[in-house]
């Protein structure tokens, strides 16, 4: 359902890191993802390109606001043979809504979110990271906010994960389809 500003009306999910948003949970199988999402909508999933040998196998698992045939995924989950589900990407604006302690993450203009991340830090006297691209994000490993453009403006598309097989940290587990500068690929 779309509101007055555009914007779509937007479930809200909680953020456990290291357990999983919503109803998806970290170590899922790809069945288990598409039966846990169907609160949210209708899920395809297919073969990730194999972009590197130290990987197992992956699936994506896409799933689609209800209603919405034609639009981009609401979330992308990556599915890793070995490891389970291991990464959780939020759309800008089809996204369910997810809050990091109380501070929402999703489909915000990135200058407010890091307006806003840097003033809950100073708060509450808690770290807050800076990402590649140069935003202020909450300090959490399993956290990554990426730019996604909605318009002329930068939503923030925040992913979640853990690591999966092979990788060192949640930053390199990330799927080569995120590789992307404010939603541009890189290379």
């Amino acid at each position: 359902m779309a509101l007055e500003n555009g914007a779509v009306e937007r479930d809200e999910w909680s953020c456990a890191p290291a357990v999983g948003v919503g109803p998806l949970r970290f170590g899922m199988t790809a069945g288990e993802v598409a039966e846990a999402a169907e609160t949210l909508g209708r899920t395809e999933a297919s073969e990730c390109a194999r972009d590197h040998a130290v990987f197992s196998p992956t699936r994506k698992v896409e799933v689609h606001r209800r209603g919405a045939a034609s639009s981009p995924p609401a979330v992308t989950a990556c599915v890793s043979r070995a490891a389970g589900l291991f990464c959780i990407a939020v759309d800008a604006v089809h996204g369910p809504q997810v809050a990091y302690d109380g501070l929402p993450l999703v489909g915000r203009d990135l200058s407010e979110l890091e307006s806003d991340v840097i003033a809950c830090a100073e708060a509450v006297d808690v770290p807050f990271r800076y990402t590649p691209e140069g935003y202020a994000v909450p300090d959490d490993a399993g956290i990554v906010v990426r730019g996604q453009p909605v318009g002329r403006v930068l939503r923030s598309r925040p992913l979640f994960m853990v690591r999966r097989d092979g990788a060192h940290t949640e930053r390199d587990s990330m799927p080569s389809e995120e590789y992307r500068v404010d939603g541009r690929s890189a290379t």
